[in-house]
């Protein structure tokens, strides 16, 4: 994997763009996956989970946006994003070349329905994720509000390779040492990855190890209960229909800002036709 860090060379392309903010650094984690880091409006309030429109002017010069999940949390002074590469894809096939010092289209209103308002009172919350789904969850993970409302916290995570693991791993394993939430997390946060294409000490789709009891198994947990457990859901649109069922089939009710359950999914993920 490749980091560039910011630079203050004059020369750097910059562009007056609506909306537009800096970026401040990039990370190339595989072939496949990126994160980056732009500078944050003064303006913008969010709560951890939700997600902004930002883009990139297109070829015929008019913004090109598409919805991503804001993978920092509501305090930090900057916005980080973590997105797929398409290489036809119009948006990422320009947004995976940006450099520090560019500028990219940011849409301040932010959405969404993977937020702690959503859910009713619970005892535990399951994070669920395929891919860049995480990026939602990077934030939950560090907003302290996640575990002074659960007494645990468990981060199922899925990715074809290994490789494709290691932002959600790398995040993880700085929480414990970070100074506002390091003590809040310590043994409060499960971290369950697993891959479908490479061997990996814990190997399969995210339903099949909630449906067969592995996950719960392999963790020393009890099944999900209505009662005590809640879940976020973030990934493709077939994922996401796969685990409503499974959740469903453990008494778990979808909800919403609106009128707040046991599990929410987060129906504006970014496929990969981006």
């Amino acid at each position: 994997m490749t980091e560039q860090k910011p630079v203050s060379d004059s020369t750097a392309l910059k562009v007056t763009l609506p909306d537009a903010q800096t970026v401040t650094s990039v990370k190339h984690w595989t072939d496949r996956l990126f994160s980056f880091r732009v500078t944050r409006p003064a303006s913008l309030r969010f709560r951890s989970g939700e997600f902004v429109m930002i883009g990139l002017l297109g070829d015929n010069g008019k913004p090109l946006l598409r919805a991503y999940s804001i993978a920092s949390p509501a305090w930090d002074d900057e916005l980080e994003f973590y997105s797929i590469k398409v290489p036809d894809g119009p948006l990422t096939s320009k947004l995976q070349h940006i450099q520090p010092g560019e500028q990219i289209i940011l849409r301040p209103k932010p959405v969404g329905t993977l937020v702690h308002d959503a859910l009713l009172p619970g005892k535990r919350v399951w994070f669920l994720a395929t891919g860049t789904g995480i990026a939602p969850f990077a934030s939950l993970m560090r907003e302290p509000e996640t575990y002074e409302k659960y007494d645990q916290v468990v981060m199922m995570h899925t990715c074809r390779t290994v490789g494709e693991l290691e932002y959600g791993r790398q995040l993880v394993e700085s929480l414990r040492d970070d100074p506002l939430i390091g003590e809040m997390v310590e043994g409060k946060l499960l971290y369950y990855p697993t891959t479908t294409r490479e061997d990996f000490p814990h190997m399969g789709r995210i339903t099949d190890n909630l449906v067969s009891g592995k996950v719960f198994i392999d963790l020393g947990l009890k099944p999900m209960r209505p009662e005590t457990d809640r879940a976020m859901v973030c990934g493709s649109l077939a994922f996401n229909k796969d685990v409503m069922a499974v959740l469903e089939g453990f008494g778990l009710r979808e909800g919403a800002n609106s009128e707040p359950r046991e599990y929410v999914v987060e129906k504006a993920f970014v496929g990969d036709g981006i």
